[in-house]
């Protein structure tokens, strides 16, 4: 009984301890999303949504009026018609050729119009996701590596580039691509601070994702990842390599993925490789889109190997000014301009051409390249701070990975021709992540008390020389925001000279406070204004052209807009047919019986909108060139002869002759037609006679003809 006693006080007073401490072991209520977590300020993640609905709203202000680039449209509906077209990201909804390039892109666009219906919105809405998440992932990187006050001010400015203000408000496959890239440098910055293996894995198979939607150039982020591992990973040289290399071949076999599938399926059950002669995915990717676009000026691929170039003057359903052949109606110069697409070439002072300096020209520049100085201050300046630390130190591998990224990209770019706008925005992720760095690292130098001569006058003149680039680009468009040049000039001497006399004062602080907002205020209002430009929609650019602000001189967008008002079919994924294309279609789909194929088509308007407008399977011949030889005559006349195709819609003869040069096999079998074919009198179905048609698109249809034996 003693015992017991004796005890009892001591089981009382553990069970006390255990009573009060249970509350502390229950699992803690989930936190709201919109509290900061554990370890960073209060303030960081409501900033973060603030600027993530920013990034939300700028993206998605146009969606409903966005409009679509024909060629990518037709492919996107295609593929909602069809899951082999789906798969093989097929042009046509039977599945009979590719797009000219790899269209991995496509495949969320088809899934949501597939879950919405066929929509702008609904094909614009994917690249809106892709854009918030970007935004996302780089403020994650960036807090890794420099803080949550860097992090918010690098999202900021990647919402706040012209460019991608632009670019993910359309539906344009530079979106994806950069999603990819900066989920590839978030899991490559992971194995680069643990040494580890599975994140650097996981970076090439985004990088591999990445390639479907835009091919090699979804590589240009390899050399700062392989640089960054392999330089700072902190494991020994030959694990570093050996990760490197595993990676290397994860990230190969992602990117060809597609490739590989295109080139072990037989070739009678996949759809014929569009931009390619001998059919092969591995020429269309390497050649057509690769290698073959080295040295030309205009983007467009040289006209050598397998690649089919588009020369000017033959037909394309997409290339601006370009006709169709002789399988299809003809389009006047400035519809082909609007509708853009694969191989548009433009012209103008900087675009497309080879100059080493195009990233400098107006057309470029005031879409990426505002902040040009402040990032090479800042990479210079990282790097020199870094230069006598560790191998592994944290700091100079982020400098390592973003300078990495930005030199290659700028490389390339310099050295290839860009006939798009959107192409250049893979420099934004690491302008901004350095833009960052350099504006908080510059801040803290400066206002630190022993700082050297050199810290104390970085930040001065960082915002003397990125206002006046500022300024210098801002007064190369005169006429819009002509109040901006004055701004950047007066808030950056309001700023130097606040900085200036705060070394001078006892009231510091007030005059630190006004210095860096001043100087903000002058190194980033123009990327600002021209960014919030989307807002009105005469600013917002277009599925072809990635741009806020003035479209400069040869951008599409100008070249379209001096042809005059565009119609519906330039800015709507589902346009309109006139009367005369109408009644065509009605025509055909009451007297086609059977037949698998609606009718044949080369590049016009049957296979454009009106796959756009009907869904029906139009048979498209000679890929976005007009001379890539997807059916031969002979497979041309089986399908005839089988009754798989009734009704072919042909150009007047000798609309498209081409003097001297050899004929393809769209005109081949435009011949054949008219030779075994029997032209279907218009008047059948409400249209004018041949010779009566005029150059009016409601009236010049082209010519119906009818293969069928009956018909024949």
């Amino acid at each position: 009984m003693s015992a017991a006693s004796s005890s009892s006080p001591a089981t009382s007073t553990t069970t006390s301890a255990l009573l009060r401490a249970a509350p502390d072991r229950r699992p803690r209520r989930r936190r709201e999303f919109w509290r900061s977590p554990e370890g960073q300020p209060p303030w960081s993640r409501p900033a973060l949504l603030g600027i993530a609905a920013l990034a939300a709203l700028l993206y998605a202000w146009n969606i409903t009026t966005s409009g679509l680039a024909p060629y990518y449209s037709v492919a996107a509906r295609s593929m909602t018609e069809s899951w082999k077209a789906f798969l093989f990201t097929a042009y046509d909804p039977t599945a009979t050729i590719t797009l000219d390039k790899i269209g991995g892109f496509l495949w969320p666009q088809a899934l949501s119009a597939r879950l919405f219906g066929f929509h702008d919105w609904a094909l614009t809405l994917p690249q809106c996701i892709e854009g918030v998440i970007s935004v996302l992932v780089l403020h994650r990187v960036v807090r890794r590596w420099q803080g949550p006050a860097t992090a918010l001010l690098a999202a900021a400015l990647l919402t706040l580039t012209p460019v991608t203000a632009s670019l993910f408000g359309h539906a344009i496959p530079d979106a994806a691509l950069i999603m990819c890239l900066l989920l590839a440098a978030d899991q490559g910055q992971r194995a680069i601070r643990s040494g580890r293996l599975g994140p650097l894995m996981l970076a090439g198979v985004w990088i591999g994702l990445g390639f479907q939607a835009k091919m090699m150039q979804a590589w240009l982020i390899v050399p700062a990842l392989a640089v960054g591992y392999l330089v700072t990973a902190p494991v020994t040289l030959r694990r570093r390599l050996g990760h490197a290399l595993a990676a290397g071949v994860v990230m190969g076999a992602v990117s060809l993925s597609w490739v590989l599938m295109m080139t072990f399926t037989p070739k009678d059950v996949r759809p014929y490789v569009d931009g390619t002669t001998d059919n092969s995915a591995f020429s269309m990717v390497f050649g057509y889109n690769g290698f073959g676009r080295l040295g030309t000026s205009d983007g467009a691929p040289a006209q050598t190997g397998a690649a089919v170039g588009r020369a000017s003057g033959t037909g394309s359903d997409a290339k601006p000014g370009g006709n169709g052949s002789t399988g299809g109606a003809q389009s006047t110069s400035a519809d082909g301009a609007r509708r853009g697409g694969p191989g548009a070439t433009i012209s103008g002072s900087d675009a497309g051409n080879n100059a080493g300096d195009k990233l400098f020209g107006t057309r470029l520049a005031t879409q990426i390249g505002w902040l040009y100085p402040l990032a090479l201050i800042s990479l210079v300046l990282g790097l020199l701070r870094c230069r006598k630390r560790t191998r592994t130190d944290r700091t100079r591998a982020g400098y390592v990975l973003w300078g990495a990224w930005l030199l290659t990209a700028a490389a390339v770019l310099s050295a290839t021709p860009v006939p798009h706008t959107a192409y250049v925005a893979t420099l934004a992720p690491a302008l901004a992540a350095l833009c960052a760095a350099g504006i908080v690292t510059l801040r803290r130098a400066r206002l630190a008390d022993g700082g050297s001569r050199l810290d104390r006058a970085a930040l001065p003149v960082s915002i003397a020389l990125q206002a006046a680039w500022a300024a210098f680009l801002a007064l190369r468009q005169p006429d819009f925001a002509p109040w901006l040049p004055p701004l950047i000039v007066a808030a950056a001497l309001l700023g130097i000279t606040a900085l200036a006399l705060r070394a001078r004062t006892a009231r510091r602080r007030p005059l630190a406070v006004l210095g860096l907002a001043a100087g903000c205020l002058a190194m980033l209002a123009a990327p600002a204004v021209w960014s919030l430009s989307v807002l009105d929609s005469r600013y917002a650019g277009s599925s072809f052209d990635a741009h806020a602000g003035p479209a400069g001189p040869g951008s599409f967008s100008h070249v379209a807009l001096s042809d005059g008002p565009a119609p519906r079919s330039a800015s709507s994924s589902r346009p309109d047919l006139s009367p005369a294309e109408r009644r065509l279609l009605d025509y055909v789909q009451q007297h086609n019986g059977p037949a698998e194929y609606a009718l044949s088509s080369g590049p016009g308007w049957a296979r454009t909108r009106g796959i756009l407008a009907t869904g029906l399977p139009v048979l498209p011949l000679g890929g976005a060139s007009g001379r890539v030889p997807s059916v031969t005559l002979g497979e041309y006349r089986r399908l005839v002869a089988t009754g798989k195709l009734r009704f072919a819609l042909l150009d007047a003869p000798g609309r498209n002759s081409r003097g001297g040069v050899p004929a393809s096999e769209n005109e081949k079998i435009g011949a054949w037609v008219r030779a075994h074919c029997t032209e279907v009198d218009p008047r059948a179905y409400g249209g004018e006679p041949s010779s009566a048609a005029s150059g009016d698109r409601s009236a010049s249809v082209g010519s119906l003809y009818d293969c069928s034996p009956k018909g024949s």
